[in-house]
């Protein structure tokens, strides 16, 4: 979603993308069609074989192997996805390119109660939030090695055209326009959304503007409870059906609280988000 949304937001400002896509891939549809947009197909593990021979300014590095709740304790996976990151700052430098832009997560950061900052203390509870943080912390030592700038970026919670079928958004939407009323947690956690093209552009605002080195936590910079933005999609989508709160129990790990402090990005980047939860929805649901 997020990568789709990158490549999109790239071309319409007029640069050229090289789009490294998983050979079983089926989202190559989502991309869009322009000729400053190519593709080369190569899995994550497949980039030390990989040969390019044209030159690119910054390395965005969004794949990652087995990101679901069920999946993301699977310590041989998690542990080679930090491979594959270093790879990816290999193929990087093969590229010419003089930065390398990683796609962390809050997930690194455990149970906060606060909003997320660079600063912030990380303590990443489940396997997947582990294998992030060391993800970040080599790649920035090896691209420092490599001399390529570097920024690692902690996403929160995206959503938008694309996403995928198991996250709570596209649950909710699929169950609502299908006349079912969906069943959820009791849906307490404090939350911050961001929509997937604000997402996008702060990513290509970071390969501009992002000081060397450093780690930006990626959100919208507000929060609701959880239920709240499942009511708001409820309204739009379905407003007579019923949202079954506590029928589910919180998955292991489950933070409560999830907001990014995004002053330091907006003072280096001169990046702001700009589209609202309500107008995402509508902007998903006019896509589906």
């Amino acid at each position: 979603m997020i990568g789709s949304a990158l490549v999109r937001c790239a071309a319409e400002n007029g640069i050229e993308v090289l789009c490294i896509v998983r050979k079983e891939s089926g989202r190559l549809e989502n991309l869009p069609k322009s000729q400053l947009v190519k593709t080369v197909l190569c899995g994550i593990n497949e980039y030390p074989e990989l040969e390019v021979h044209d030159n690119y300014d910054v390395f965005f590095h969004l794949a990652w192997e087995k990101t679901f709740v069920a999946l993301r304790d699977d310590t041989e996976t998690q542990s080679g996805n930090i491979k594959y990151t270093l790879d990816a700052a290999r193929l990087a430098k093969r590229l010419g390119c003089r930065k390398f832009v990683g796609a962390g997560s809050q997930a690194e950061y455990g149970i906060v109660a606060e909003p997320l900052k660079p600063e912030t203390p990380v303590n990443p509870q489940s396997g997947y939030g582990i294998a992030k943080y060391a993800a970040g912390k080599l790649s920035r030592l090896l691209c420092s090695q490599l001399e390529m700038e570097f920024n690692w970026v902690r996403i929160l919670s995206a959503y938008g055209p694309f996403d995928g079928d198991k996250t709570l958004i596209m649950y909710a939407v699929n169950e609502l326009r299908s006349g079912r009323s969906p069943e959820f947690t009791k849906c307490e956690q404090i939350w911050d959304y961001i929509y997937c093209d604000d997402a996008a552009k702060a990513l290509l605002s970071i390969a501009e503007g992002g000081k060397n080195g450093k780690t930006y936590p990626l959100g919208s910079g507000k929060k609701k409870r959880l239920s709240e933005y499942l009511e708001i999609i409820r309204d739009i989508t379905a407003p007579d059906i019923q949202l079954q709160f506590g029928k589910k129990e919180y998955y292991p790990h489950q933070p409560m609280y999830l907001c990014a402090d995004i002053t330091e990005l907006s003072e280096d980047t001169g990046w702001k988000p700009s589209v609202s939860f309500e107008e995402g929805i509508k902007l998903l649901l006019n896509t589906i």
